[in-house]
């Protein structure tokens, strides 16, 4: 075998490794995690539903009809029309658009803060740890609400200043995590290995520990997603958050909304039930997602436990049928 080939067969088996491995993950969501499944299947909805939102929506996001306005559902307005005469679903597509970028740049901005915090106090220890906890400490005692609605009145309202906002407010809060896992794992014996070879910290940060501590990141990101959507949602209804004319979802409960909810209440309907199917379809694949990846987070005895279990009670059962000498 030539040198080239010895070369291309290990990364063409690292790479079959890696596609095997997604396919496992696949397949245990779908048969262990049928609501996780549900769950994966809503995010997914969503990302098409902003990515495509110029194509599925029928209407532009503020075009109006005045001649319609406050129309109920019906075959040309499936959801109906807002006080303005603009179509309620074509709005609740390009909100999707707005709620899926707000949690996901939210959320993964607010885990790398996390991360940075959580890894240099947890490694580092000592007094550097100490002073950084109790700043953490403070910060925790104020009330998240208020710390959002003043950062926001001072930044202004807007989709960036929001992911900022809510980025910074639970990537402090979510150090407390990335840290305790950080010293869990600080005081394995590959990590005191590393260090005695003389292996930089940046390298030990990244290659022993950041990697050994995925698990509760990926887990805080899902969980981070859900709550940044919901804290968006509730900030643009206070009028803090996403000015109109954009479409964000708490924004659409708000305004007019609040004024005609009872002579149409489709226009309340319809963001309500967007968000919590969003919020519910993000947490469910969280947990799916935290259950397979971190075996002592399945719950009981995990998937093999579970199959382990079947062959004893099977080899049990077949042990009590078997006739006696």
């Amino acid at each position: 075998m030539s040198d080239s080939a010895r070369d291309i067969l290990p990364s063409r088996v690292e790479e079959a490794k890696r596609h095997s491995l997604l396919v496992d993950l696949f397949i245990r969501l779908v048969k262990e995690k049928p609501l996780g499944t549900v769950g994966a299947a809503i995010v997914l909805i969503l990302f098409v539903a902003g990515i495509f939102a110029d194509f599925l929506a029928p209407y532009g996001m503020n075009e109006i009809h005045m001649e319609d306005t406050l129309s109920p559902p019906s075959a040309r307005y499936i959801l109906g029309t807002d006080s303005s005469g603009r179509d309620m679903l074509s709005r609740i597509i390009y909100g999707a658009r707005i709620s899926m970028t707000v949690g996901i740049v939210g959320s993964g901005f607010g885990t790398l803060i996390a991360m940075i915090i959580g890894l240099t106090s947890g490694f580092i220890g000592g007094k550097f740890d100490l002073v950084v906890q109790r700043f953490v400490d403070a910060w925790m005692c104020f009330p998240g609400l208020v710390i959002l609605l003043t950062a926001m009145s001072i930044m202004g309202p807007g989709l960036w200043q929001v992911i900022l906002v809510l980025g910074g407010q639970y990537g402090i809060t979510g150090s407390r995590v990335v840290r305790g896992a950080v010293i869990g794992v600080r005081g394995n014996m590959y990590v005191e290995a590393a260090v005695a070879i003389g292996c930089s910290t940046t390298r030990t940060l990244i290659r022993h520990i950041l990697l050994n501590i995925m698990a509760p990141i990926i887990v805080l990101f899902t969980v981070y997603m859900g709550n940044v959507i919901l804290l968006e949602a509730s900030l643009s209804f206070l009028g803090f958050g996403i000015p109109p004319p954009t479409p964000s979802w708490g924004g659409m409960l708000s305004g007019s909304a609040r004024q005609f909810m009872l002579m149409a209440p489709w226009i309340v309907i319809w963001p309500g039930l967007a968000l919590g199917v969003a919020v519910y379809g993000i947490n469910m694949f969280g947990d799916a997602v935290r259950d397979i990846l971190d075996p002592r987070l399945r719950g009981g005895t995990g998937r093999y436990g579970v199959q382990k279990t079947k062959k004893m009670k099977e080899a049990t059962r077949k042990s009590v049928a078997a006739p006696r000498p």
